[in-house]
Formats: C-alpha cells, sequence, structure tokens
C-alpha cells in the first residue's frame, strides 16, 4: 500500500496543561424531555421530513451502515439516524433536537479519529449522503456541491470537464468534512485548501434556521467557517471554484527504503521541500509502516514524489531518492482522478474500507524535517510494532504538499491557523479491535508527538483539527495569536450561544 491516508507536541513540560473550564453560556443544558420512542418520532418528525428522507434505528441493517465508522473506537452513541433527503431536512431535524435538547451531529462519511466525537450521546445521527450534488456552471469557473458529495464524486464529476479544485487526497473522505478545518491535497500548490475554494455557503445553524454565508453575507460566519466551520453550523450546499486542468497526465513515483536510508532519504526531502518553497507541480508523501512485501517484521519507509505532468519533467525531483538506492520502485503516468488508486487512496483501496479498526491521529505541523529526531520517532514506532502485532496496522504519515497558493493568502483572511507549516505529520496508532489497547496507543502517541516538539526549537505544537486527537490545548488548534481564539468565542457564543456543536474539537 503505497499511501495511507493523505489523508505535534509542545516539550512534556507543555503537554500538561490543565483543563480549560467551560464558561456559562457554552455549557449544555442539563435537563432535557424525555427521549420520544420510535413511533412517536416517526409520527413527529417523520411527517415533517421529505419524501427522500429515511428513519433507521438500532437493530436494522441500515442503520449499522450509516453509523460504521472509519475508527470503530470512536463511537457516537445515536439513538436514530435521520438520512435527510433535502437542506430543509435538515433544518428540520436539528429543530426537533433542540425541541427535546437531543444531541445531534451531522455526518457524511464518517472519517474523524477525534476523542470529542465520541461524547455524542442518545444523540441524532444527520446523515448528508443524499446531497450529492455536483453542477458545474455554464462559465465553467464555478461548480455547486451539495454537503453530502466526497472527494472522488468530485474530482470524477469536474475532470469529465476538463476542470480540477481543490480536494482531499483520500478518495474516501467527505469534502466538506476536510474543507471546514482546511483541506490538504495535491492540488494545493495551484489552488490553496479546499477552504481557499469556497465562494459561498448554505449553513444550517444552532436553532435550525439556514444562513446564506459568503465574504459579503454573514462576512464573520465566513470567516470562521473556514477553518473552524464544525463549531458553527451545518453545510448543506455551497458554491466552489474551480479550475481548467494543470495537465492530462500526473506522475507517481513510489520507492522503499529501509531504516539504514532514513538519514539521507529526510535530508532530501527538506532539500525538496525548501523551507514551503517546492514546485507546485511536485507533492512528497512518506509512510512509515510494514510492507509484507518486504518484511513481515522490519517496517520501511515509502516516499511518494507526485508530479503534476510528465515522467520526464519529474526526473529532477525523483533522481535524487533513485540515487540512494530504494530497494523498490514503481511508477505511474495516469490521469488525476486514477492518482488515488496509484497512490493506493482510492474510494476502494483497503484505507478507504469500513471500520479499518481501532485508531487514533495525532498531528503534527513542522516547518522543517529535524532528521535525527525523524530517525528516533521511526525507532519508536519500529519498537512498538515489532513488540506487539497488535499494532502491526499503524503507519507514520509524513505529508509534504505545494503551499505557494496556500501562503499566498492572507493568513488573517480564515480562522484557519496553520500557513505557516510546511509539512504535516500524522502519528497513527491503529490496533486489533477488542484488543483494549487504546490507553496503550495514547501512551505511545503521547510519547511520538513530545519526541517530535523536541526537536522543533521551541516551536509550539500545531495540530492540524481534522487531525486533532482532541486533547490539544485550542491554541494548537485554532491558533496561538491571542485575537483568534478572542474572535472565535465571541462568533461562538453568538452563534451558538446553547453549545450545541460540541462534539468536534469545540471551541470553549
Amino acid at each position: 500500500m503505497a499511501v495511507i491516508l493523505s489523508i505535534l507536541s509542545l516539550v512534556l513540560g507543555l503537554l500538561s496543561f490543565q483543563a480549560i473550564a467551560v464558561p456559562t453560556p457554552f455549557l449544555p443544558r442539563d435537563v432535557s424531555p424525555a427521549l420520544p420512542n420510535q413511533r412517536a418520532l416517526q409520527n413527529e418528525i417523520g411527517r415533517s421530513l421529505s419524501k427522500k428522507a429515511a428513519l433507521y434505528f438500532p437493530g436494522q441493517p441500515e442503520y449499522k451502515n450509516l453509523t460504521t465508522r472509519w475508527a470503530d473506537n470512536i463511537s457516537p452513541n445515536f439513538f436514530v439516524t435521520v438520512e435527510v433527503g433535502t437542506e430543509d431536512d435538515v433544518a428540520t431535524t436539528v429543530k426537533f433536537a433542540r425541541k427535546y435538547n437531543i444531541d445531534f451531529l451531522a455526518i457524511n462519511r464518517g472519517h474523524g479519529t477525534t476523542k470529542t466525537l465520541s461524547t455524542v450521546k442518545n444523540g441524532i445521527q444527520i446523515n448528508l449522503r443524499q446531497l450529492q450534488e455536483i453542477t458545474v456552471a455554464p462559465d465553467g469557473k464555478t461548480a455547486t456541491l451539495g454537503g453530502g458529495v466526497y472527494n472522488d464524486n468530485v474530482v470524477n464529476a469536474l475532470h469529465a470537464k476538463g476542470k480540477s479544485s481543490g480536494s482531499g487526497a483520500a478518495g474516501c473522505v467527505g469534502l466538506m468534512g476536510a474543507g471546514l478545518g482546511g483541506g490538504y491535497g495535491r492540488y494545493e500548490g495551484f489552488y490553496g485548501l479546499v477552504l481557499d475554494n469556497i465562494i459561498d455557503m448554505n449553513v444550517i445553524m444552532a436553532d435550525g434556521t439556514k444562513k446564506f454565508v459568503s465574504a459579503t453575507s454573514n462576512p464573520d460566519l465566513y470567516w470562521a467557517m473556514r477553518g473552524a466551520g464544525h463549531n458553527f453550523g451545518i453545510v448543506t450546499k455551497l458554491t466552489y471554484r474551480i479550475h481548467d486542468e494543470v495537465s492530462p497526465t500526473w506522475y507517481l513515483n513510489t520507492m522503499i527504503f529501509k531504516q539504514d536510508k532514513i538519514q539521507p532519504v529526510f535530508k532530501q526531502l527538506n532539500k525538496l521541500i525548501a523551507n514551503g518553497t517546492m514546485p507546485a507541480r511536485v507533492i512528497n508523501y512518506a509512510l512509515f509502516a510494514l510492507n509484507p512485501n518486504i518484511s513481515t517484521t522490519e517496517p520501511v519507509i515509502t516516499i511518494n514524489i507526485f508530479y503534476i505532468g510528465s515522467a520526464q519533467d519529474a526526473r529532477p525531483y525523483v533522481q535524487p531518492f533513485l540515487d540512494l538506492k530504494p530497494v523498490s520502485t514503481q511508477s505511474f503516468t495516469t490521469s488525476y482522478p486514477d492518482i488515488f488508486y496509484a497512490a493506493g487512496t482510492g474510494l476502494n483501496d483497503f484505507v478507504c474500507q469500513e471500520p479499518i479498526g481501532s485508531a487514533y491521529l495525532y498531528p503534527m505541523g513542522l516547518q522543517t524535517y529535524n532528521v535525527p529526531i525523524i530517525a528516533q520517532l521511526f525507532q519508536l514506532y519500529a519498537d512498538k510494532v515489532k513488540s506487539n502485532p497488535d499494532f502491526s496496522g499503524s503507519n507514520v504519515m509524513l505529508e509534504g504538499y505545494s503551499l505557494g497558493a496556500v501562503k499566498a493568502v492572507d493568513p488573517a483572511s480564515t480562522a484557519f491557523a496553520h500557513r505557516g507549516d510546511n509539512i504535516l505529520i500524522g502519528f497513527l496508532p491503529r490496533w486489533t479491535p477488542g484488543a483494549n489497547l487504546g490507553r496503550e496507543a495514547e501512551e505511545w502517541g503521547s510519547k511520538a508527538r513530545t519526541l517530535v516538539q523536541s526537536g522543533t526549537n521551541g516551536r509550539p505544537l500545531s495540530a492540524y483539527v481534522n487531525y486533532a486527537h482532541g486533547d490539544e490545548p485550542l491554541e494548537a488548534v485554532y491558533g496561538y495569536e491571542p485575537w483568534r481564539l478572542e474572535r472565535l468565542r465571541k462568533l461562538k457564543k453568538r452563534y451558538d450561544p446553547d453549545f450545541k456543536f460540541r462534539f468536534y474539537n469545540p471551541i470553549r
């Protein structure tokens, strides 16, 4: 498997932060009316929903299908799933949940791994999978997308018209789930993050009302939704900026190295990344993982060099790694939609299957690789997977995207706080379901991010919200500039005073 999802921390003393007190306006209400039974629920809300909507309850096969998550230990608890058929269905369901003070959570594809998702109790799942509209405007400059679209169907629909835009790196991940927190992807050197391409949105608010959100309509929400959007509303439709495809072909070279090459490989990656100035056509992605085709006991380092263009033009970026003598190499020339499968992140690839097991994720944003520390990280990873086979599916993702279009955006113009990061590490402990290894996984993940942070010369932890474990300081997730959290907290109090959107790394 060439790539897993494209799918942190301060030194140990800084990790010992105190729990943040929840301001009174953000506390959920203490008293709830009794939950309605299935018949009452069908009679009350079922009559108000569109004919395309459906209700599913525990014990029904479709309920299990809709509530199965990518990581099965992340377990929001629902007493009903409402599969909405229209935007109005979302508003109706939110209003119903408020009436009975029931937790609710909107779901697209179910790939979130933050622990805070598991705090949903006896809630309503609002499933968006029917909201699949993809309409390209006649001028070819924008597309209207439903809130339930995901990377694979958007990428293929745009490609069919010679268009492309920002998208995540895994075909199965929901576009807006990623976009509300940022949305890293292989085209960001040209187009920026997913959120940088959002022109406007229809958003269902915590009280069930619908707001049109853009740079000129509710501009404060437009700022907050792009980077902290999980805290403010449910996106049911958006207008998305699209572009002519840069190239009809993509090139990928996948090289596998053993541990003895880790330092020269990462020194070369630092040269390629060049402090965030890597050419727009180049993307690099490294992975620490067990590869049974090489060894069933010794993890290896996979290096993927993507190039938007031909193999010949990619050669200057690939050859320095080939000169380091990988034990295996494989290359592909294909279209953009098919590069997902070449990289092992396509809709039907292993990494997109649900559930993939039990897993947590620990993000660490860096400016450059501290090569000796990365070598220690590999050893920390290798020691665990060799000593405990239940952790053999774990991996470490080290993502290096071209950042020209990302850094061209004023950092203050969106709530996304990580434009200064040049590298995104995701440390993914994954273990056998039922093995009761959650605490050990967390200790391992915490040790990994403490190690990485020890090599950042005092730069504080940068934790990408879509990868956040759920125990990070809010500053690490939403930015250290005091004005950022101050503004977000004011907006949270204004638009969600009852703290209804509190299940995805919430602002407190």
